[in-house]
């Protein structure tokens, strides 16, 4: 299914692809069979071919080192990486543009630097109980004491908590009743784990809930100024959505071409499964989804590097993740009917994409958020500038 897109997009496409193959894609079940877990030496391997080959640093400015990629490439390349089960694709940190507009240059030294070398890892205290991804009704608090703040709060799904260096924590400043972010290191006094839940993915990369104590941080650590912590994390969201959509692409792709091969495979009645009328309107459904997808996918890509309006980037990245989101486990359901109780069988990928594929109508902002985003979006500007 070929869509026109740039030399360098198919440049980086094809790097990605061949890293998916090679270096990821045959260990998926051995990681789904040890929960998620790779030996050490195979992880080393894939995160240092990763840094190789530049995926630290495709966000990052040219000014620091970084290769600064056209959003069109990262895509591409994104969606590659989406084909493969069990996060591992996760082995390497990811250094954002947003974070040197954020960070001090202290604080790019010390953080997002070796997170581009692959010396760091982060991971984001943002989520709480009651409010969830909210950020407007955020509960944990920051507050001034000298030349420290002290953090107070519990966070929960604290993506790759176990393996991070350290935190994007934010909260609230009571005085000004404004939003903060600021970077705390692990095993700063007073953070505590009180849980680490199963999922139904099988990843390496947990999801604890941590409890914030009177942590005492420099009021160096904290990120730009009163209220850039909303602007920032709007920011990541839109990043963020935005390759979950290049991801679930890449996913859908993947199901179908082994679907497929598995229906022209498997004979019923004497004829191949593929033949059978039921199997090629879920085949057909599924590519023209998934034709549909990559088009708004890559098409919000370009708006981003066209450097249109930020608001109505915003909405448009709700949208891809909503709908491509959506396709994506549309899909995996599909490709597990076809497999049949093959496709029930933790060895087989469509049972792991069925699983897995869940969570991106939930996390980064459920599709009902997404939805939100977007009718407000089309209520204040109308149809013709969305």
């Amino acid at each position: 299914m070929k869509i026109e897109t740039s030399k360098d997009a198919q440049h980086w496409r094809a790097i990605a692809r061949e890293y998916a193959d090679e270096y990821l894609q045959p260990h998926e079940v051995e990681a789904e069979l040890n929960d998620g877990v790779l030996p050490q030496e195979i992880t080393s391997r894939n995160k240092k071919r990763a840094i190789e080959l530049g995926f630290t640093a495709i966000d990052v400015p040219k000014s620091h080192g970084g290769l600064e990629l056209p959003m069109e490439s990262q895509v591409a390349l994104w969606e590659q990486l989406g084909r493969v089960t069990n996060a591992l694709s996760w082995c390497f940190a990811e250094a954002q543009e947003w974070m040197f507009d954020a960070c001090s240059e202290s604080q790019i030294e010390k953080y997002i630097l070796p997170m581009m070398r692959g010396e760091k890892k982060d991971c984001y205290a943002i989520t709480e109980s009651g409010p969830g991804s909210d950020l407007t009704a955020l509960e944990a608090t920051a507050t001034r004491d000298g030349d420290d703040y002290v953090l107070n709060g519990e966070k929960w799904y604290v993506t790759s908590g176990n393996l991070a260096d350290f935190f994007w924590f934010q909260g609230r400043i009571p005085d000004d009743n404004d939003d903060v972010l600021f970077l705390v290191d692990q095993g700063t006094p007073g953070i505590e784990i009180t849980a680490t839940p199963k999922f139904s993915h099988t990843y390496a990369a947990h999801h604890p809930t941590y409890q914030f104590t009177d942590v005492r941080v420099p009021a160096s650590q904290r990120v730009g100024k009163s209220g850039d912590g909303m602007a920032y994390m709007h920011s990541w969201f839109r990043h963020e959505r935005l390759m979950i959509g290049a991801r679930c692409c890449g996913a859908a792709a993947r199901l179908i071409e082994e679907a497929m091969a598995f229906a022209n495979e498997r004979v019923v009645d004497g004829v191949p499964l593929s033949e059978k009328q039921l199997i090629q309107v879920m085949l057909a459904d599924s590519a023209t989804e998934l034709y549909a997808s990559r088009l708004m996918t890559y098409e919000a890509a370009r708006a981003v590097d066209r450097g249109e309006n930020v608001k109505v980037l915003h909405s448009r990245c709700s949208m891809v993740k909503l709908y491509v989101s959506e396709m994506a486990n549309r899909v995996a359901d599909r490709a597990v009917q076809i497999f049949g109780g093959r496709g029930y069988m933790r060895e087989n990928v469509a049972e792991r994409f069925f699983r897995e594929l869940r969570v991106d109508r939930i996390w980064e902002g459920t599709s009902e958020i997404q939805r939100l985003i977007i009718a407000r979006s089309l209520l204040k500007r109308g149809l013709d500038e969305m």
